[in-house]
């Protein structure tokens, strides 16, 4: 979906330590400012995975909204990847792995990430230095 000036959505779990650590992570290398977030437990990431029939109740991915398209799991964040400064722009390569491996390996990790990177009861990201990137 391009939306706000033709920037994608990344729908990111608000309560994962990892996934705050990887939205500020994104932030920090989107020269371009080309993404916005929204934690996936706020009514503004409800109510656009309504808009795309995506599964509303499924937290253990991150999700790209982009042109149109959903993406979730690997596929979604070496998308993202794919726009980020250099060198990280590399890890889009990775795309040439099948999705069921790909997705194997996102889905350990998605299954762990609050055991191996812990859980916060709220989203830790600083909205007010970058309001301009949050829906």
């Amino acid at each position: 979906m391009k939306t706000m000036n033709n920037k994608s959505i990344v729908l990111f779990d608000g309560y994962c330590n990892l996934c705050n650590a990887s939205v500020r992570f994104i932030i920090k290398r989107d020269k371009k400012q080309q993404y916005v977030f929204s934690s996936l437990q706020s009514d503004a990431a409800q109510k656009v995975l309504l808009q795309y029939e995506y599964n509303i109740f499924n937290t253990d991915s991150i999700i790209l909204i982009e042109n149109e398209k959903v993406y979730d799991k690997s596929t979604a964040a070496l998308r993202i990847a794919k726009n980020l400064k250099p060198f990280w722009n590399y890890a889009y390569y990775l795309i040439y792995i099948p999705k069921y491996m790909r997705d194997w390996v996102y889905d350990l990790i998605a299954k762990n990430r609050y055991q191996w990177f812990g859980e916060k009861e709220d989203c830790t990201i600083n909205f007010s230095s970058n309001k301009n990137r949050f829906l």
